[in-house]
């Protein structure tokens, strides 16, 4: 192995520590919630995806996310690549929380399901494939498309690390929808109570709307 290419292996933890440090911050992350990882180890390495995977890069990424995970207490979910239709490797403990998930039978390797999802089926605890997630937060690193599997509705996080090796990097987080239109309501404080919390008297209201307009 290159100089240049043990210097590149030897970014990738933390590139990827600092970028998802930076998702938890911007979408105030909490624990038990999920993110959704893809990765294309090919375009790590500067190659076009899905040709030259490499389980060296996988072990990187795996480890940081790990490790920022847990501290965190956050699930991850490992995309797999195309050939097993984009299904994820989790942990079969939150498969057990959220009984919405369907398990598929697969194993990941490398050249049908990608290093990454490979890697992080042979090093979860107990780790099983489903074939969709909504998960609350997702890094992309070599544009994997992870869209499909984030909740609605996603908002970009510009990465401080823009690449991981050779791979561009994307990153969301998710926030609930806003409904109901111009007389809807998305905060509720209390009058002369600056901190912005509710009481249980004097509350106000802010609207779009004039009172007048009838709702149904």
């Amino acid at each position: 192995m290159s100089s240049e290419q043990q210097k590149m292996l030897d970014g990738i933890g933390p590139a990827v520590e600092t970028n998802f440090r930076a998702l938890i911050e911007a979408g105030g992350l909490r624990s038990g919630q999920i993110v959704v990882i893809g990765t294309s180890t090919s375009e790590v390495r500067g190659q076009r995806i899905g040709t030259s995977g490499t389980p060296e890069a996988a072990e990187r990424i795996y480890a940081a996310a790990a490790r920022v995970a847990a501290e965190h207490g956050l699930w991850l979910a490992f995309q797999c690549c195309e050939h097993l239709n984009r299904a994820l490797v989790i942990e079969e403990a939150l498969l057990e929380k959220l009984p919405s998930l369907e398990e598929v039978r697969v194993v990941p390797v490398p050249k049908a399901g990608g290093s990454m999802a490979a890697h992080a089926y042979q090093h979860m605890a107990r780790p099983c494939v489903v074939e969709e997630i909504a998960a609350h937060a997702g890094i992309d690193i070599g544009d994997t498309l992870i869209g499909m599997h984030l909740r609605r509705v996603a908002v970009p996080v510009r990465p401080p690390v823009p690449r991981v090796g050779e791979a561009h990097v994307t990153m969301a987080y998710t926030r609930p929808k806003l409904i109901g239109g111009p007389r809807a309501v998305y905060e509720l404080y209390s009058e002369g109570n600056d901190s912005g919390k509710a009481e249980s008297s004097s509350k106000s209201y802010s609207y779009a709307a004039k009172d007048s307009d009838a709702c149904e």
